[in-house]
Protein backbone atom coordinates (compact mmCIF):
# COMPACT_ATOMS: atom_id res chain seq x y z
CA UNK A 1 0.00 0.00 0.00
CA UNK A 2 1.17 3.05 -0.51
CA UNK A 3 1.75 5.56 1.94
CA UNK A 4 -0.59 8.52 -0.50
CA UNK A 5 -3.11 5.79 -0.87
CA UNK A 6 -3.02 5.37 3.17
CA UNK A 7 -2.89 9.20 3.81
CA UNK A 8 -5.92 9.48 1.18
CA UNK A 9 -8.08 7.17 3.12
CA UNK A 10 -7.30 8.61 6.51
CA UNK A 11 -7.96 12.14 5.60
CA UNK A 12 -11.85 10.86 4.20
CA UNK A 13 -11.79 8.28 7.11
CA UNK A 14 -11.40 11.96 8.90
CA UNK A 15 -13.43 13.94 7.08
CA UNK A 16 -16.32 11.60 7.32
CA UNK A 17 -15.25 11.50 11.08
CA UNK A 18 -15.78 15.27 10.93
CA UNK A 19 -19.00 15.55 9.30
CA UNK A 20 -20.26 12.68 11.77
CA UNK A 21 -19.52 14.65 14.56
CA UNK A 22 -20.53 17.96 13.17
CA UNK A 23 -23.76 16.16 12.26
CA UNK A 24 -24.94 13.53 15.01
CA UNK A 25 -22.14 14.62 17.95
CA UNK A 26 -21.62 18.02 18.29
CA UNK A 27 -24.92 19.66 18.60
CA UNK A 28 -26.15 17.83 21.83
CA UNK A 29 -22.74 18.40 23.00
CA UNK A 30 -23.13 21.82 22.44
CA UNK A 31 -26.57 21.85 23.68
CA UNK A 32 -25.80 19.97 27.12
CA UNK A 33 -23.09 22.37 27.35
CA UNK A 34 -25.20 25.44 26.72
CA UNK A 35 -28.06 24.19 28.90
CA UNK A 36 -25.52 23.55 32.05
CA UNK A 37 -24.38 26.91 30.89
CA UNK A 38 -27.68 28.11 31.39
CA UNK A 39 -28.31 26.28 34.59
CA UNK A 40 -25.07 27.50 36.49
CA UNK A 41 -26.07 31.34 35.30
CA UNK A 42 -29.81 30.95 36.61
CA UNK A 43 -27.85 29.38 39.64
CA UNK A 44 -25.84 31.87 40.19
CA UNK A 45 -28.75 34.48 39.32
CA UNK A 46 -31.14 32.68 41.84
CA UNK A 47 -27.85 32.82 44.45
CA UNK A 48 -27.51 36.43 43.39
CA UNK A 49 -31.64 36.90 44.14
CA UNK A 50 -30.77 34.99 47.54
CA UNK A 51 -28.31 36.68 48.71
CA UNK A 52 -30.13 40.44 47.81
CA UNK A 53 -33.28 38.59 49.61
CA UNK A 54 -31.54 37.82 52.84
CA UNK A 55 -30.01 41.22 52.63
CA UNK A 56 -33.70 42.57 52.26
CA UNK A 57 -34.95 40.19 55.15
CA UNK A 58 -31.83 41.21 57.73
CA UNK A 59 -33.33 44.69 56.76
CA UNK A 60 -36.64 44.14 57.94
CA UNK A 61 -35.78 42.46 60.66
CA UNK A 62 -33.08 45.28 61.89
CA UNK A 63 -36.18 47.33 61.41
CA UNK A 64 -38.99 45.31 62.78
CA UNK A 65 -36.38 44.87 65.91
CA UNK A 66 -36.70 48.94 66.42
CA UNK A 67 -40.12 49.44 66.54
CA UNK A 68 -40.50 46.36 68.74
CA UNK A 69 -38.32 48.22 70.63
CA UNK A 70 -40.35 51.76 70.22
CA UNK A 71 -43.31 50.08 71.34
CA UNK A 72 -41.99 48.59 74.46
CA UNK A 73 -40.47 51.71 75.21
CA UNK A 74 -43.65 53.76 74.80
CA UNK A 75 -45.34 51.10 76.70
CA UNK A 76 -43.30 51.50 79.98
CA UNK A 77 -43.66 54.83 79.58
CA UNK A 78 -47.00 54.74 79.13
CA UNK A 79 -47.08 52.22 82.02
CA UNK A 80 -45.23 54.37 84.05
CA UNK A 81 -47.37 57.10 83.79
CA UNK A 82 -50.67 55.67 84.62
CA UNK A 83 -48.89 53.94 87.52
CA UNK A 84 -47.80 57.52 88.91
CA UNK A 85 -51.11 58.70 87.81
CA UNK A 86 -53.02 55.55 89.90
CA UNK A 87 -50.52 56.37 92.73
CA UNK A 88 -51.29 60.01 92.74
CA UNK A 89 -55.25 59.33 92.70
CA UNK A 90 -54.91 57.13 95.51
CA UNK A 91 -53.14 59.94 97.29
CA UNK A 92 -55.72 62.34 96.84
CA UNK A 93 -58.36 59.44 97.83
CA UNK A 94 -56.84 58.90 100.77
CA UNK A 95 -56.26 62.72 101.76
CA UNK A 96 -60.14 62.77 101.31
CA UNK A 97 -60.93 60.10 103.32
CA UNK A 98 -58.75 61.29 105.67
CA UNK A 99 -60.46 65.10 106.04
CA UNK A 100 -63.74 63.27 105.90
CA UNK A 101 -62.67 61.03 108.71
CA UNK A 102 -61.24 63.55 110.34
CA UNK A 103 -64.42 65.84 109.76
CA UNK A 104 -66.17 63.29 110.92
CA UNK A 105 -64.43 62.83 114.65
CA UNK A 106 -64.55 66.56 114.71
CA UNK A 107 -68.27 66.51 114.79
CA UNK A 108 -68.43 63.76 116.80
CA UNK A 109 -66.08 65.23 119.73
CA UNK A 110 -68.53 68.51 119.28
CA UNK A 111 -71.99 66.59 120.14
CA UNK A 112 -70.03 64.59 123.03
CA UNK A 113 -69.30 67.81 124.23
CA UNK A 114 -72.63 69.36 123.83
CA UNK A 115 -74.31 65.97 125.57
CA UNK A 116 -71.73 66.49 128.12
CA UNK A 117 -72.84 70.37 128.66
CA UNK A 118 -76.46 69.35 128.43
CA UNK A 119 -76.08 66.61 131.02
CA UNK A 120 -74.20 69.32 133.30
CA UNK A 121 -76.44 71.84 132.95
CA UNK A 122 -79.03 69.16 134.38
CA UNK A 123 -76.86 68.01 137.28
CA UNK A 124 -76.86 71.73 137.84
CA UNK A 125 -80.05 72.19 137.62
CA UNK A 126 -80.69 69.26 139.89
CA UNK A 127 -78.61 70.91 142.63
CA UNK A 128 -79.80 73.91 142.21
CA UNK A 129 -83.35 73.07 143.10
CA UNK A 130 -81.78 70.82 146.03
CA UNK A 131 -79.92 74.11 147.39
CA UNK A 132 -83.40 75.84 147.29
CA UNK A 133 -85.43 73.15 148.91
CA UNK A 134 -83.18 73.74 151.62
CA UNK A 135 -82.96 77.42 151.16
CA UNK A 136 -86.88 77.07 151.57
CA UNK A 137 -87.13 74.73 154.43
CA UNK A 138 -84.90 77.08 156.53
CA UNK A 139 -85.67 80.35 155.96
CA UNK A 140 -88.78 81.46 153.81
CA UNK A 141 -87.83 85.05 152.37
CA UNK A 142 -89.10 85.41 148.55
CA UNK A 143 -86.92 88.08 147.67
CA UNK A 144 -83.44 86.86 148.64
CA UNK A 145 -84.66 83.68 147.07
CA UNK A 146 -85.81 84.95 143.82
CA UNK A 147 -82.34 87.05 143.78
CA UNK A 148 -80.77 83.05 144.05
CA UNK A 149 -82.47 81.61 141.44
CA UNK A 150 -81.98 84.60 139.10
CA UNK A 151 -78.00 84.38 139.37
CA UNK A 152 -77.94 81.05 139.27
CA UNK A 153 -79.82 80.83 135.93
CA UNK A 154 -77.59 83.79 134.64
CA UNK A 155 -74.99 81.70 135.24
CA UNK A 156 -76.67 78.61 133.41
Amino acid sequence: MEFNATLLGQAITFAILVWFTMKFVWPPLTNMMDERAKRIADGLAAAERGKQDLLAAEKRVADELNKARQQSTEIMLGAEKRANQIVEEARETARQEGARLVADAKAEIDQEVLRAKETLREQVATLAVAGAEKILRKEIDATKHADLLASIKAEL
